[in-house]
Parts: C-alpha cells; structure tokens; sequence
C-alpha cells in the first residue's frame, strides 16, 4: 500500500506544479452531445473524490461491513454543469480534494485497511481494496484525458 500512496502523492505533486488541466487544448471539447468532454472527466474525477471521502471516512465508525452506496456519475456531471465551470476552479477543486484524500488514506493503518464493506455488487471487500480502486479509477480517466500523463 505505501507504494500505491507514493505513487498516488507522486501525481497529485506533478499536477501541481504544472497545472497541467489548464493547458490541454481540447478540453472543452464534447466528442458528442453524449460523451463527456475532457473537463466533464475532470468534474467526474471531482464527483468520484468526494464519494470516496465520504466512505473512506464513514467506515472508520460505522457498523460493519460498510456498505457502499453507489451514485449516477452522468447525473452529477450533469447537475454539477462541469462543461460551463471555470477551468481553473475545478482544477483547485480537484486538487484539493485529492490532497484530502491523501491525508485519509495515509493515516489508516493495517487495521482499518481490512474494515469489510459490501461493493454495490454484494461482493465482500475491504478499505484497502476500495482506496485501490479509486487509484486505479483516478488514473484510468487521467489516461483518457491525456494518455502521456501516467
């Protein structure tokens, strides 16, 4: 797991410092009327980190096994109007967030790593799977939005 924080702290520094999202050319750009532009995967990025705070945070007290509940990502990139924000506030904002989660995920220790909780498919899993998971996600729709980046 320490490699997967460095890595993910890695990232987030390299994103920083280039404030990378603000120089893409086509990231305004909808492919079509129902695929997202380049900035809404960004606004998806936002949606997914303020889940995933709220359930890294909520499994450290509630009962378990955790259950995760699960959310419509074309309905909040909808109702969040990402494509008409300014680009620069939802980079903060994705910034910000991601910081967060690094501070979460770098306190849990192999205790809280193995909390159980219930994926949407009522498959058993653990806090350590799930933080895994929105690595691998966040990454994923980094490629899509520049496949040089990682």
């Amino acid at each position: 797991m320490k490699e997967k924080i460095t890595k993910f702290e890695f990232v987030l520094k390299e994103f920083a410092a280039s404030n990378i999202f603000i120089k893409i050319a086509d990231f305004e750009i909808k492919p079509s009327e129902t695929k997202w532009s380049k900035k809404e995967v960004l606004g998806h990025l936002i949606d997914s980190a303020i889940n995933n705070i709220q359930r890294f945070t909520e499994i450290q007290t509630s009962e378990k096994p955790y259950k995760i509940r699960t959310y419509n990502p074309d309905d909040l990139v909808k109702s969040n109007d990402y494509q008409n924000k300014n680009n620069q506030e939802l980079f903060d904002l994705w910034m910000n967030l991601n910081l967060h989660i690094l501070h979460i995920v770098k306190n849990q220790t192999n205790e809280t790593l193995t909390y159980k909780l219930i994926l949407p498919n009522y498959e058993l899993s653990d806090l350590q799977f799930l933080i895994e998971d929105y690595f691998n996600h966040l990454y994923h729709h980094l490629n899509q939005i520049n496949p040089e980046w990682i």
